[in-house]
């Protein structure tokens, strides 16, 4: 698993509530071609995440919501462990395509919300099967036995982002 971060511009304030950007467009953009398209190809999930408040860090109620997300996680990965114990892998991002076409099927409107992505240019293939693990998950964690266009509306969310 690899888990990155890397500020939005060289200043790190673009799109913050709190201080504005002082990044030309033209800096923000050679700031996002530093990564380039090939490693952020196998990237599954990008997440803005914005700055901590004080007040959050202290928060002691925060706790008892991360138990039940773990519990939430842990029920899944169940799941996931059941789904694939005859292929010898543990969790979706572990699928290949024979899985990924065994278990990620999905309705023919997400088909077509997919190929308006990847015919478009802004989904490659290695891009079109993590959208379709992804949404495995997403499914996964909401207890749908198949894919629905809302699971795959989410993944390309949290995928086309960057």
């Amino acid at each position: 698993m690899l888990v990155g971060a890397s500020n939005p511009c060289p200043c790190g304030f673009l799109n913050s509530p709190e201080k504005a950007c002082i990044c030309s467009p033209s800096q923000i953009s050679m700031y996002k071609r530093k990564l380039s398209g090939p490693l952020m190809d196998r990237i599954d999930i990008f997440i803005e995440v914005p700055a901590v408040k004080y007040e959050k860090l202290i928060d002691t109620s925060i706790g008892a919501q991360s138990k039940t997300i773990r519990e939430k996680i842990e029920k899944t990965r169940e799941v996931q462990k059941e789904r694939f114990i005859n292929d010898h892998i543990l969790v979706n991002s572990e699928m290949q395509i024979p899985q990924i076409k065994k278990y990620c099927q999905h309705d023919l409107q997400s088909q077509n919300l997919l190929k308006k992505f990847v015919d478009s240019g802004k989904l490659s293939a290695r891009g079109y099967h993590r959208i379709l693990k992804v949404a495995r998950t997403i499914a996964d964690l909401e207890g749908a036995q198949s894919i629905q266009q809302n699971h795959i509306a989410e993944a390309l969310m949290y995928r086309l982002k960057n």
